[in-house]
């Protein structure tokens, strides 16, 4: 039985760099030198991650809009992406992977990227094209968001909103999981490459924001349509291909550990897309383009946090039980409960990533297909760890959300004028209209 040790674990570990190893042993004369194949898979993987957020979640989320918030959804996201990574550089990588400060954060070590490692420890790869993959993670976590407060939040709020937020909860959730803190090495909470970080934190955070702005005027009453599910099909296909890197990335080598981990990422994908489209055939008697991305999105959430521990059987049923449960939780949320997530980010990205992140702890299970429980885990102390992980992440997320939200509402409105949402998000609050038709 092979074992892995993914991004969750070598940021965490601590383990040897290759010259620390070889000192070890009694090798003298080592330099402290990456690998350059896996250094190159982790240079694509990041650009995979950035053709994620520019231009796949553009797409898939602008699709999903009206035509008069499209162009509002592509700066919002745009917007968000730049000032994380600028952010990134400054600070956020070094509350998360700084040197182990107590468990709760980084130390400053790094901070404006100072004192960076030729390697970085655990891996065969420059700490610099490590930063670089991370930044790719810190900038498509907060931009996930923007689907929940479609045309109605205001600019300059959402940026100033998202750039704390990443600071706040991001960067110290990576750090608590990836980055040696206390959820990993207390209680062993895994999660492969973001079920948590990534999906649990946006997802919380993101219904927590829809109940604080409120409903978009009309809702649930009037029927809000997508204005163009061709690019919201666009957009998911390049989600999808880009999620490779996402999860393939964070084996953080070019080797079995990354195939594997794209492998379980395609199936589930696809499994969930296909109940996706069998549910709403029953439901609403016609399968469509909108289902069908919509689905594959959830599947690929729902397998990020397991999927390099998990056997591709597993992984199908990942995908199937995504489409089971967030197809109806869209429908709870919006229907029943009335809550404007307007693109379904807690219900798609929030529950898929919890759920994975929960299931991981049950199909790692060698007899299962899995590579198996760490020293001195099995299968109860491992739910424990994950419940643990998922529940104290996202009861930080909700409450830090709160403030982070309330705090930059005190300097700049959370929410546009019911004059300009009617008017449309395009032209009040950036000047232009996504189409002009002579």
């Amino acid at each position: 039985m092979r074992k892995i040790l993914p991004a969750a674990v070598l940021g965490a570990a601590a383990l040897l760099t290759p010259a620390v190893a070889c000192a070890q042993a009694g090798i003298v004369g080592v330099e402290d030198v990456a690998d350059t194949g896996d250094t190159a898979w982790i240079l694509v993987s990041s650009a995979f991650v950035l053709l994620m957020a520019m231009p796949g979640l553009t797409l898939f989320y602008g699709g999903l809009v009206r035509a008069k918030g499209f162009l509002a959804i592509l700066v919002q996201v745009g917007a968000v992406a730049a000032v994380a990574s600028v952010l990134w550089i400054m600070v956020g990588y070094t509350l998360a992977f700084g040197d182990v400060g107590g468990g709760w954060l980084g130390s400053g070590n790094a901070w404006m990227l100072l004192n960076l490692g030729n390697v970085r420890a655990g891996t065969a790869i420059p700490e610099s094209a490590f930063v670089l993959f991370q930044m790719g993670f810190a900038l498509i976590t907060p931009a996930l968001m923007v689907g929940a407060w479609v045309d109605r939040a205001r600019f300059g709020w959402v940026v100033g909103f998202c750039a704390l937020w990443g600071l706040i909860v991001y960067a110290p959730v990576a750090h608590w999981i990836w980055g040696g803190g206390w959820l990993f090495s207390k209680f062993g909470t895994l999660d492969f490459a973001g079920g948590i970080v990534v999906h649990t934190t946006a997802g919380i955070s993101a219904l927590v924001v829809a109940l604080l702005l409120g409903k978009r005027a009309g809702f649930p009453k009037t029927l809000m349509l997508p204005h163009s599910p061709s690019l919201t099909m666009a957009g998911a296909a390049l989600l999808w291909v880009g999620w490779f890197g996402f999860n393939g990335g964070s084996a953080l080598a070019a080797n079995d550990d990354a195939a594997s981990a794209i492998i379980n990422t395609h199936a589930a994908a696809c499994v969930a897309a296909l109940v996706w489209l069998v549910i709403e055939k029953f439901a609403v008697g016609k399968p469509t383009s909108v289902g069908f991305a919509t689905g594959a999105i959830a599947g690929l959430a729902t397998v990020t946090p397991a999927a390099g521990f998990i056997a591709p059987g597993a992984a199908m049923l990942f995908g199937a039980i995504a489409a089971i449960v967030c197809y109806p939780m869209i429908q709870l949320v919006k229907r029943r409960l009335e809550i404007d997530d307007s693109l379904d980010v807690f219900a798609v990205h929030g529950v898929g990533g919890m759920i994975g992140s929960i299931l991981l702890a049950v199909f790692i299970e060698p007899a299962l297909g899995g590579t198996g429980y760490a020293e001195g885990m099995g299968l109860a102390r491992q739910l424990v760890a994950q419940f643990a992980g998922v529940g104290i992440v996202a009861l930080w997320s909700a409450f830090a959300t709160v403030v982070c939200a309330l705090m930059v509402s005190m300097i700049v409105p959370m929410r546009v004028s019911e004059d300009e949402e009617r008017e449309g998000l395009d032209i009040t609050s950036h000047g232009e209209r996504a189409w002009e038709f002579d």
